[in-house]
């Protein structure tokens, strides 16, 4: 039985790489279909090039489509797996130099505190929205993991504003 997975977020190597290498030593997944989608054109060149070779070393029938579109990667999706950093490195400076500069030092500002308050907004709002297209364009039964920061809050918001399941993983734990 075939499905997609589509990742958002894709031009991230270390996740997206080690998560779909994870995904295909399960032989249940041999034959998925993959979508990668990411707004940097770049990276999601890069990241689709060594996963392929990846999936072509080991000889398995899988074609990576990837795509600059989040609602082409979502379309008919089972499981839609987020990676993203929204507002990139520029937003992640920010979420520690503002409160620095009010005098609030914290040791990472992408999950807790006032950075983390400050990517919470701006990564809520972005889940929502993939959300949105979820519901619109992916199967009836789609499964959002999230592996984006901060965490808790955007699995919370997807859950409870978002309309679709939401599952929060953590590469920490």
């Amino acid at each position: 039985m075939s499905f997609k997975i589509a990742f958002i977020g894709a031009g991230s190597i270390g996740f997206t790489r080690t998560l779909l290498c994870d995904l295909l030593s399960v032989p249940e997944f041999k034959d998925c279909e993959i979508a990668f989608m990411d707004i940097n054109k770049q990276n999601l060149d890069m990241v689709t090039q060594l996963c392929q070779r990846d999936i072509d070393s080991n000889g398995l029938n899988i074609k990576i489509r990837a795509t600059l579109d989040r609602r082409e990667a979502f379309k008919d999706a089972k499981y839609v797996i987020s990676a993203v950093r929204i507002g990139m490195l520029e937003g992640f400076e920010a979420d520690v130099n503002i409160p620095l500069k009010y005098g609030i030092d914290q040791c990472v500002g992408d999950t807790l505190c006032a950075g983390g308050i400050m990517y919470g907004q701006r990564s809520m709002n972005a889940a929502l929205d993939f959300c949105k297209d979820m519901r619109e364009v992916s199967a009836k039964d789609v499964l959002f993991l999230n592996y984006a920061n901060p965490n808790s809050m955007v699995t919370w918001a997807a859950n409870k504003y978002g309309g679709v399941n939401t599952i929060g993983l953590c590469h920490g734990v």
